[in-house]
């Protein structure tokens, strides 16, 4: 199967009128958020979309997105890849939507003048949600994994008295 390049702009509402589904690549140039979060983007992201209007009636936008990124491990200060994927379900913000009314699973996406939205920019927000948020190797394979992280002694606290010490003198009383 060819690989094709998603549009830019889409049309939800047109779109899930004629119930379209896409699965193509946003290439990684297009991404300049995603790239200054991770030391850098291997290949292009792989996306699949589809949409639809769902039992009550809402457009619906639903779709995964994956990339594998080269992270730094905050352990190590070594590099490693790290395959991100997302999953997501939004529905556009029309004027006659109840932001009340929506189901818990679906997601706001704002529409521009033109009642489309930005599909490499919504892509790009997903995949930086689904970075974690200290990236770091899996333990058997990190060099640093149970070697001892501290430096220097640590002085104990003083020792000083309670201050409800006096309490419980007035408590026997």
């Amino acid at each position: 199967m060819q690989k094709v390049k998603l549009p830019i702009k889409i049309d939800p509402v047109r779109c899930a009128a004629k119930r379209l589904d896409y699965q193509g690549i946003v290439e990684a140039k297009h991404m300049p958020r995603l790239a200054e979060s991770s030391k850098r983007i291997v290949g292009d992201i792989e996306a699949t979309l589809s949409l639809f209007t769902d039992a009550q009636g809402l457009v619906v936008l639903q779709g995964t997105a994956e990339v594998t990124l080269i992270v730094e491990c905050q352990r190590c200060s070594g590099e490693f890849e790290y395959h991100c994927k997302a999953a997501f379900s939004y529905t556009p913000l029309l004027k006659n939507t109840i932001e009340d009314e929506l189901p818990e699973s679906y997601e706001l996406v704002e529409l521009d003048e033109n009642g489309e939205f930005d599909l490499n920019e919504l892509l790009e927000d997903e995949l930086i949600l689904s970075m974690p948020i200290v990236a770091m190797h899996p333990e058997d394979e990190c060099p640093m994994a149970g070697a001892q992280m501290t430096w220097g002694e640590i002085n104990p606290a003083d020792e000083r008295p309670n201050p409800f010490a006096v309490l419980t003198s007035l408590k026997r009383k």
